[in-house]
């Protein structure tokens, strides 16, 4: 056990004693310190339906996007189309983008069809809860 660091959510200062009553000193997490880069480009957005379940993303999944990443093609991003949010896969090649979901019962969305079309932010992280 000699080396590893034991973490305790959301606190500050350091415990104690570890959970198996050792002399190992527990150590408070800042989420926002591991997940987030750019804290004043960065948002949570939680995740509504199952379009990206094969991706990882499940319904109800907590999304950390960040504005201030400039999207390339495979990523997985927060788009405005039509008004509508979404998270899809962004893919993009010479000739036209498209958001690709995760979930064949979902078609890909050719961009070319939309004039209302915006890349809100990028996901870099997707918490989910175990059960």
């Amino acid at each position: 056990m000699d080396g590893e660091q034991y973490f305790t959510p959301a606190k500050r200062k350091p415990a104690q004693s570890s959970p198996a009553g050792g002399e190992h000193e527990l150590k408070g997490i800042d989420l926002n310190e591991h997940l987030v880069a750019n804290r004043s480009a960065t948002f949570f957005f939680r995740m509504k339906g199952d379009a990206m379940k094969e991706a990882g993303i499940l319904d109800n999944d907590i999304l950390v996007v960040d504005r201030s990443i400039r999207p390339v093609s495979g990523q997985v991003v927060v788009a405005v189309l039509n008004g509508d949010l979404l998270v899809r896969r962004f893919h993009r090649n010479f000739s036209s983008a498209f958001l690709i979901a995760e979930n064949p019962r979902f078609p890909s969305i050719n961009l070319a069809e939309f004039s209302d079309f915006l890349v809100w932010g990028v996901v870099t992280y997707a918490i989910h809860r175990v059960v």
